[in-house]
């Protein structure tokens, strides 16, 4: 007998979470996993409605909660690995020659920055995972500086599987309330997003500070 579908009172009617629902129901946990692939790829798809989205199915008896697991997390690993390569076809040289022609930044900072990345990649990789916005991001600068492969794949499975874990438990536990899942984890989205914002404000109020301060010593 074929497995229960999504059409229920909760069922999504449309936007992203119908088209989620669309290919649970179609394809089972391979459609939760292409979902999270899409979402790795492109970040504005909301892993806070997918995710808890396959926990609901799951609660459902559509797909069982350990291919809910098992696709969304490697959904998230093959999004990471494209994104990773893209990275690495991008390059150090062709970073450091934008780089070198946008204003308000020095050679210097991104010196700093691959240093950084050289001596804590591997945390930023595996917390990066579970960082709402950052989790898709954080595998280019892996890819440019040439992590490992194998590393990259481990610690991004490991990271994902864990947030994967908490967003899927969400919506198998809280049912047709599973959207109470994007509420939070969106005023999470939020905070990281200001805190973002606030940083760029103040790096660039630095940075042009420092380049007046220059600019009065040259006319001195």
């Amino acid at each position: 007998m074929h497995p229960s579908s999504l059409a229920l009172p909760q069922e999504p009617a449309g936007g992203i979470a119908g088209w989620a629902a669309d290919l649970v129901d179609t394809m089972g946990g391979p459609g939760a996993g292409l979902a999270i692939a899409l979402e790795n790829l492109f970040p504005p798809l909301p892993s806070e409605v997918i995710l808890p989205l396959a926990g609901f199915a799951a609660g459902q008896g559509v797909i069982s909660l350990v291919s809910a697991l098992f696709w969304t997390t490697l959904g998230s690993v093959v999004g990471a690995v494209v994104l990773y390569w893209i990275g690495r076809l991008f390059g150090r040289d062709r970073m450091h020659a934008i780089w070198a022609r946008l204003p308000l930044v020095k050679a210097s900072d991104l010196a700093r920055t691959e240093e950084w990345f050289t001596k804590h990649g591997t945390k930023a990789v595996f917390f990066g995972r579970m960082v709402p916005i950052f989790r898709s991001l954080v595998s280019v600068p892996a890819g440019v500086e040439r992590m490992p492969l194998p590393v990259m794949i481990v610690l991004t499975t490991l990271g994902s599987l864990i947030w994967n874990s908490v967003l899927v438990l969400a919506g198998y536990w809280l049912g047709g309330r599973w959207q109470m899942v994007e509420t939070y984890v969106g005023i999470v989205s939020k905070a990281v997003l200001g805190l973002v914002a606030l940083a760029l404000v103040g790096y660039v109020a630095v940075r042009l500070r420092g380049h007046s301060r220059a600019k009065h010593r040259r006319a001195g």
